[in-house]
């Protein structure tokens, strides 16, 4: 049984700071993630015209997280929340590679701004501001540091994500200031913090598709781990 190959998804930058050019970025825990739970990272640049051959090449897809938001038109939004700042390019190849890659019943893992982009590609729709639409709302942009649990997660029993982590509550990390807003048909919630947003989402009719609002990578407990292994594991091909 071969290693799998596994695509993530890259953050990209304007000209400044590490390069006068434009330049792409991925944290180092991404990757190695994914190597640790036994797959080949395999980084993936901003090409539409190419997204077809990348999802044909890899044997699974991460969409990693980032600072930037999924452009309200795309889910069907008539007006944009002064806090929404848009990467194009980067959503464009995304939401292309993220449809070839359920298309094909392919393992998809969806990380934060991922598991939004991955919400919209399931026709879902997202929350812009969750401070401006959830009452007494958690700090979802918590102040410490990412590798410290922010808040808890309950973990819906019945699902892929409970099966996997084994746990019904979780201690999570929050880097975010949307969510998602509905449940679409071809998805289920399968984790939600205690304010009520949706934490993640997963497609039962799907191989492996599942998406969660916090980093994972991270590996702040033992069900990040299982979830990397779990998702690498359903890439494997004989």
């Amino acid at each position: 049984m071969k290693t799998p190959v596994i695509g993530i998804t890259l953050d990209s930058e304007p000209p400044g700071g590490y390069s006068n050019l434009p330049w792409y970025a991925l944290r180092e825990n991404y990757a190695d993630a994914v190597a640790e739970a036994g797959g080949l990272p395999f980084l993936l640049p901003h090409r539409v015209d190419l997204a077809a051959l990348t999802v044909a090449t890899i044997d699974g897809l991460v969409i990693a997280g980032g600072d930037f938001d999924v452009d309200p038109a795309l889910f069907g939004a008539s007006e944009r929340h002064a806090t929404v700042r848009l990467k194009e390019s980067r959503t464009d190849f995304e939401l292309a590679a993220g449809r070839a890659a359920l298309a094909a019943d392919m393992p998809v893992l969806g990380i934060c701004g991922g598991q939004q982009l991955l919400h919209v590609a399931l026709g879902g729709t997202l929350i812009q501001h969750i401070a401006d639409e959830v009452e007494g709302a958690l700090a979802h942009e918590q102040p410490n540091p990412r590798n410290e649990p922010s808040h808890e997660v309950r973990v819906v029993e019945g699902t892929l994500l409970h099966a996997i982590t084994g746990t019904d509550v979780l201690a999570v990390n929050s880097a975010h200031h949307q969510a998602a807003k509905d449940v679409p048909a071809r998805a289920v919630v399968n984790a939600r913090s205690p304010d009520g947003v949706i934490e993640g989402i997963e497609a039962p009719d799907r191989r492996f598709c599942i998406g969660v609002q916090w980093h994972p990578e991270y590996m702040i407990n033992e069900a990040d781990e299982r979830l990397f292994a779990a998702f690498v594991d359903a890439c494997r091909r004989d």
